[in-house]
């Protein structure tokens, strides 16, 4: 059945019960991210098993993950003029395709350039084509109110779909092996499949609705051609560098990506192993992680719509710093893992919802492009951590010094942002005709 027979007689249903069908479709969207979020997870428990059965070493299997996060990253703003030209739906399909298609292709694959063709660059692209741009764009479009909130959700699946799949996974990997994690994976890629074809829509007006929080429809833009469409990525990022906000958002986003699923998201699990936990276990303590990451960003989300969002990616990258530079000195035992679990949990990706919101402030129209250009630095910088933690996990035998250098770098972040706050600069507006200061 057509996505138009299942979503217009819904529609019409719900909005007798005054209930907006905008809260469908981001529904849809917090199950496609959390699934594709999923997908995203799995190195994560991969590490060890490709070790032992190929004999590959912790570097290479992370050089070729690595690969998969700066696609993740470099996708997102072609993602944005994609779902800009072609719409939601097209967009998601052929994210869920080519994800798995990697993944099918992975549970065959004997050789290392097989590892970083299908789990490094299929994946990849597949990931960044929705990534947290998708997120971005469905706010923007369905939502006139309540954005902080709903953003702080569907950030809040991406990163919880991350880790709470991992115990699932990791118990599956040590019980039949690493190929049964990702059937799994497959499986759950193609129930949301259907979902999304039969519940997506591109716009309100395709409904002939307002956005949530308005009282008047707002109409399809025309569509730009398809050279257009292909251009516009790198006509926005030209209008965008002129803005000193988008630096401060690329760099910041940089270190969120390089002290999170970089570092800890691969990592971690190899880290605990380290120490003599197992496996399950320590995706256990991710999973704690991705509970309350959700809590965190949902809160984010809500604070955001309230106070000033860089004075809360202040706080948020100091109190991140703090738990990475005492994870080091910590015993690893079970109950200061939990402590830093919780702690850390909370603050795993409440930087979205504010970094976000400022994008939008600052350059209106295409501030989902715009976003995808600073998730790429989020992406650079967690294929930076994802690499330099392997090799030096491979050179030196321990992990610390990546946990360490990823804490101080949260902690310059901050302090970038505290002295930057309140600089007339940051409040120049880029428009869709270029970089000019805000009225």
């Amino acid at each position: 059945m057509s996505a138009l027979s299942l979503s217009r007689p819904l529609a019409a249903r719900l909005a007798r019960r005054n209930i907006h069908y905008a809260w469908v479709v981001a529904a849809v969207t917090f199950l496609t991210m959390l699934v594709t979020a999923g997908a995203v997870g799995i190195p994560g428990v991969l590490i060890a098993p490709l070790e032992a059965e190929f004999g590959w070493t912790n570097g290479q299997i992370s050089a070729a993950f690595a690969i998969r996060l700066v696609l993740f990253g470099l996708m997102g703003p072609f993602a944005a003029a994609l779902m800009n030209r072609f719409g939601l739906r097209p967009v998601i399909l052929a994210s869920q395709l080519l994800i798995a298609t990697g993944i099918f292709g992975a549970m065959a694959m004997t050789q290392l350039w097989q590892l970083t063709l299908l789990l490094g660059v299929v994946v990849g692209i597949g990931t960044g084509l929705t990534a947290m741009v998708l997120g971005a764009t469905v706010v923007s479009r369905w939502f006139a109110a309540r954005r902080g909130l709903v953003i702080g959700l569907l950030t809040a699946s991406t990163a919880t779909g991350q880790l709470v799949f991992l115990p699932v996974l990791a118990a599956l990997t040590e019980a039949v092996g690493w190929r049964s994690a990702l059937a799994l994976s497959l499986v759950t890629l193609m129930l949301t499949a259907a979902l999304v074809m039969a519940l997506m829509r591109n716009r309100p007006s395709d409904l002939g609705l307002p956005p949530f929080g308005s009282a008047t429809p707002v109409p399809e833009p025309p569509r730009q051609s398809l050279g257009a469409m292909l251009i516009s990525p790198l006509t926005t990022l030209r209008d965008a560098v002129r803005v000193p906000m988008f630096w401060l958002l690329f760099g910041t986003f940089f270190v969120c990506g390089a002290s999170t699923n970089g570092l800890v998201q691969t990592h971690f699990i190899a880290l605990c192993g380290d120490y003599g936990m197992a496996a399950v276990t320590a995706a256990g303590m991710l999973a704690v992680i991705g509970v309350f990451d959700f809590f965190g960003t949902v809160g984010s989300g809500w604070l955001s719509d309230r106070y000033d969002s860089r004075w809360l990616l202040f706080w948020y990258y100091s109190l991140r710093g703090l738990s990475l530079v005492w994870l080091p000195f910590s015993d690893f035992s079970f109950y200061a893992l939990s402590i830093f679990a919780v702690f850390y949990g909370l603050d795993w990706v409440a930087t979205v919802p504010p970094t976000v919101k400022l994008t939008a402030e600052h350059f209106g129209e295409r501030s989902n492009i715009v976003f995808g250009w600073v998730f790429t630095g989020h992406q650079l910088g967690a294929a930076s951590a994802a690499w330099s933690a392997g090799a030096t996990r491979t050179a030196y035998e321990t992990y610390l010094p990546a946990f360490l250098t990823a804490g101080l770098l949260c902690l310059a972040a901050a302090l970038v942002i505290a002295l930057f706050i309140g600089s007339s600069g940051l409040r120049r507006r880029a428009t869709p005709g270029g970089a000019r200061a805000a009225a």
